[in-house]
């Protein structure tokens, strides 16, 4: 689907606005995530103006999720207590209408994850799905038995994987990589900005995921808040990439840029067909 200039102008203030929102309202994002990632997550919402939570207990979870703007899943660690937890926060999201992320990591390398992710699928429809192509590619052939989704992992084929999740569980999926793709249905954005080095640093996917949720916390029009956190995450990886050397001063310049971009910056830098 292609856009009139009208449609583009509009989507494109939104995405701005989405931003200025997070800035300005804080919004309370819960994660259940992975131990790898958690502090990275926890700091490149703090510096966009999120506040994060980061809460998997058992006794806790139906509360924090009751009171947050939005719950984020990262199943990228599983045993069966954080399953559990999962489960329970998925369900509590369902039942308090929350805003819910999930990030199917590492799907399909093992039946035990494949497993997880249907039961997770199954305990609550997700607002927004996001994943690499590998990850989009395992869950369409998971939930459809449609053969077009069995050819190659390129970009390309994991667009036609993701609009067949899009259209079965009516929500977002988002496919980040050197380019991003949110689709809904047979609505798809392009993300065309960041940096080479977001590749060799630990977690860049599942705070993409964390970003989503933040701009889901604000903003209930799943394809924008996808579509602005995927631009978010861009244009900051841009910003960081002209002051770093390596991956080490990277990471600390993608913070400061998170903290500093602001929605003229974002106007200005993002490359998108929104």
């Amino acid at each position: 689907m292609f856009y009139k200039i009208t449609e583009y102008n509009y989507l494109m203030s939104n995405i701005s606005s989405v931003l200025e929102q997070v800035k300005t309202k804080g919004p309370l994002v819960h994660n259940i995530t992975n131990y790898v990632v958690m502090n990275n997550t926890a700091n490149a919402l703090l510096a966009v103006g999120a506040s994060p939570v980061m809460a998997h207990a058992i006794e806790e979870v139906k509360d924090i999720v009751t009171i947050s703007s939005s719950l984020v899943i990262n199943m990228g660690t599983l045993s069966e207590k954080w399953v559990e937890s999962m489960l329970m926060a998925a369900e509590q999201a369902k039942a308090t209408n929350t805003p819910f992320v999930f990030d199917p990591v590492g799907v399909g390398a093992s039946a035990y994850r494949t497993e997880v992710a249907q039961m997770i699928l199954n305990a609550a429809t997700p607002n927004v799905i996001r994943g690499n192509a590998s990850e989009i590619m395992a869950l369409a052939k998971l939930t459809n038995s449609t053969k077009g989704v069995d050819s190659t992992m390129d970009t390309q084929d994991a667009v036609e994987g993701a609009t067949l999740l899009s259209k079965k569980f009516n929500n977002t999926v988002v496919i980040s990589g050197e380019t991003d793709y949110v689709i809904t249905g047979d609505t798809v954005s392009k993300i065309e900005n960041g940096s080479p080095l977001m590749a060799r640093i630990t977690g860049m996917g599942c705070t993409a995921t964390a970003m989503v949720g933040a701009c889901l916390g604000v903003e209930e029009n799943a394809h924008m808040a996808a579509t602005a956190a995927m631009s978010i995450m861009g244009v900051a990886g841009d910003m960081a990439n002209e002051k770093s050397a390596g991956p080490g001063s990277f990471q600390m310049n993608f913070y400061d840029s998170l903290y500093d971009i602001t929605p003229e910056i974002l106007d200005a830098k993002v490359k998108t067909n929104a």
